[in-house]
């Protein structure tokens, strides 16, 4: 393992640890040996595990925006930027269970309060600026917009619950993404605007 490859093995470890053993569970000294460094190697990489687990919910957020910029197209219109982000949510979320799950963890620790609200509103860029646009075109209920927002990711948090503990055929499970897309545009949309 060349010096590059440390710091990617050490996140990949901890994040498959903190998801079956907690972050209190699991100590650093299991992520070394479980990644094959050192617990020196990997205080050099990580000062402390507070700052590992940030690390790992830094790179994880970065990873779903990336996936989520790649997938939504400039040209489409409001409601179907808001079904392309919706949609690609669940499917990241499914494809990436440990990862999803990791986020949802480290969202309801104190953890979170370890990241700055600049770096926060940055992985939250893309789901900013569509509501920004939304609000301006009045396509949206007159609400608050982290209501919307926060409506919006607990319909995702719900669907993948339901994905990931029943066995539906895919053509089902698109069926499911679809329809509970419809009613969240139609819980949080403006029927004046539509």
């Amino acid at each position: 393992m060349n010096k590059f490859d440390k710091p990617e093995k050490i996140l990949a470890t901890a994040l498959k640890l903190f998801v079956e053993y907690g972050f209190h569970g699991t100590p650093t000294s299991k992520i070394a040996s479980e990644a094959g460094v050192s617990n020196g190697t990997l205080f050099h990489y990580f000062k402390t595990k507070d700052e590992l687990v940030v690390a790992l919910y830094t790179s994880l957020k970065s990873e779903l925006s990336h996936f989520l910029i790649a997938k939504i197209s400039e040209t489409e219109v409001i409601k179907e930027k808001f079904r392309k982000l919706f949609t690609c949510s669940v499917e990241w979320a499914v494809e990436n269970r440990d990862a999803f799950y990791f986020l949802q963890q480290f969202h309801f620790s104190p953890h979170r309060g370890l990241v700055s609200t600049e770096e926060i509103q940055q992985h939250s860029e893309i789901h900013l600026t569509l509501l920004q646009d939304a609000r301006r075109a009045k396509v949206l209920k007159p609400l608050p917009p982290e209501l919307i927002a926060s409506l919006f990711l607990q319909q995702i948090n719900g669907l993948y619950q339901y994905l990931t503990t029943h066995a539906e055929p895919v053509e089902k499970q698109q069926k499911w993404i679809n329809d509970v897309f419809e009613l969240t545009w139609t819980m949080i949309s403006n029927p004046e605007a539509q």
